[in-house]
């Protein structure tokens, strides 16, 4: 073969492979694309949805509290039995976190809360809290039954993940800062990302919102007792009146924001506890009041502090009463702000628009509730997003925390698939450059 038919095989052959490849890519890049739709296609059959309604109706007729989910994370592990994926237990004291892929790098998580709520059901239905005086107000039953159904999802497309998912079902996140501890066991030292997500009634079924950077505040709670001296209620003079006291108390600490805050940093500083006295006509020697109080940056939450502690013992004493503040540090932490790292929103954007097309996603504003999840977001990026839940033609549901709180359980195959199809994605592509965890953040609004 002359040289010159040699070299013309050698292109003809190389123009092959290039196209070989390319060929190759665009299927892959079409795979990768289609992971959404597909893992929704298999959430919303039948069998599927009615294992996860299931799942979530036995946790809410079995509502347990913060650090005491021993039925619901013995559940949660005897379906991860069922579905062959490994676990450790306890976690946390009574957290579950599992395990789906090859067990090798690179690892992404996805989190669950599962703790209820000291609320009485007020919904009548016949799956109702059996449990007096604790209820799933919050949709955490919710949230774990949707990881069971992305755990399940994971599993039968198992071969497809090139990494691992972990899968956290939390404890504790109403107040007493499960997330945290969650960190501390170090189960998530070499988790690179990690998603959670939130009912909310403000959205339509089949709909989400995030935001990128700061969504959630910071939030702390207090509680002040107020000592004076008790007396009949004809003869005042002969009394210290606690009550006389803590009144001024709560309306000096609503100036705190009214006139101490900049207008543009948005701050919150609520009483929403006061006991004292059990008679018409007896002045009780003391009050104990109490509240949360919040804030989007570092240094307004610590000035917030700060302040509620010098308003309530200076105005008690100036109403001749002595005052002790408590902040709970220790049985309650100080939530973070929740801060949605910028890569990780962008992607979620992405992933969302291919499953549910991007008219179905809502850039939210920052809000002030809080979540422990900004635990996972100061070690690690995170995404934490609202899964909506309203259903046109049926009446409006009611916010999380409300005795009569109710789930559409429509929305849980959303859910499941989303959460699914993030963590398998993320996987499967270049994964970006983050920020560091809320340093880009820590002092905005």
């Amino acid at each position: 073969m002359s040289f010159c038919k040699w070299v013309s095989l050698i292109s003809i052959l190389h123009l092959l492979d290039s196209s070989l490849i390319s060929c190759s890519s665009s299927q892959s890049s079409n795979g990768v694309s289609q992971i959404p739709q597909r893992f929704l296609n298999f959430a919303q059959r039948d069998g599927f949805v009615d294992w996860m309604v299931g799942i979530r109706r036995k946790i809410h007729e079995h509502p347990e509290l913060g650090f005491e989910e021993i039925e619901t994370s013995k559940l949660v592990r005897a379906e991860l039995d069922k579905m062959g994926v490994s676990y450790k237990y306890p976690v946390a004291v009574t957290g579950v976190v599992g395990y789906v892929g090859t067990g090798q790098p690179p690892f992404v998580a996805l989190r669950a809360d599962m703790d209820a709520l000291p609320i009485q059901e007020m919904v009548e239905w016949e799956h109702k809290s059996k449990i007096p005086g604790k209820m799933h107000a919050c949709g955490h039953d919710a949230h774990t039954a949707m990881l069971l159904g992305a755990t399940k999802l994971l599993k039968e497309h198992e071969e497809e993940l090139k990494g691992t998912v972990v899968l956290v079902f939390q404890p504790a996140e109403e107040g007493r800062g499960g997330a945290k501890k969650v960190m501390e066991a170090g189960v998530l030292d070499n988790v690179e990302a990690i998603f959670g997500l939130h009912v909310a009634n403000r959205w339509e079924s089949g709909k989400v919102a995030s935001k990128e950077g700061p969504m959630l505040a910071a939030s702390g709670t207090f509680e002040a007792k107020i000592h004076g001296k008790g007396g009949h209620a004809a003869l005042p003079q002969f009394s210290i009146d606690p009550i006389l006291a803590a009144s001024h108390v709560i309306v000096s600490l609503q100036q705190l924001v009214s006139r101490e805050a900049d207008p543009l940093d948005s701050q919150v500083v609520t009483v929403a506890k006061f006991k004292g006295g059990d008679a018409f006509n007896v002045i009780p020697d003391s009050v104990t009041i109490g509240g949360t109080f919040r804030a989007f940056s570092s240094e307004s939450f610590n000035q917030l502090k700060k302040r509620i502690e010098q308003v309530i013992t200076s105005q008690a004493s100036v109403q001749r009463c002595n005052a002790t503040v408590d902040f709970f540090e220790e049985g309650r932490p100080f939530f973070p702000p929740t801060v949605n790292d910028k890569e990780l929103h962008r992607f979620f954007k992405n992933v969302t628009g291919e499953m549910l097309g991007m008219e179905n996603y809502e850039e939210t504003q920052p809000v002030m509730g809080a979540e422990d999840f900004a635990f996972y977001q100061e070690a690690k990026p995170g995404l934490f997003y609202f899964l909506g839940m309203e259903k046109e033609g049926h009446p409006r549901l009611e916010g999380g925390h409300s005795p009569y709180f109710r789930v559409n359980e429509g929305s849980l195959p959303y859910g499941a698939a989303l959460q699914a199809s993030l963590a398998t994605r993320y996987l499967l592509e270049p994964r970006p450059l983050h920020s560091s965890p809320q340093k880009s953040y820590k002092d905005e609004l």
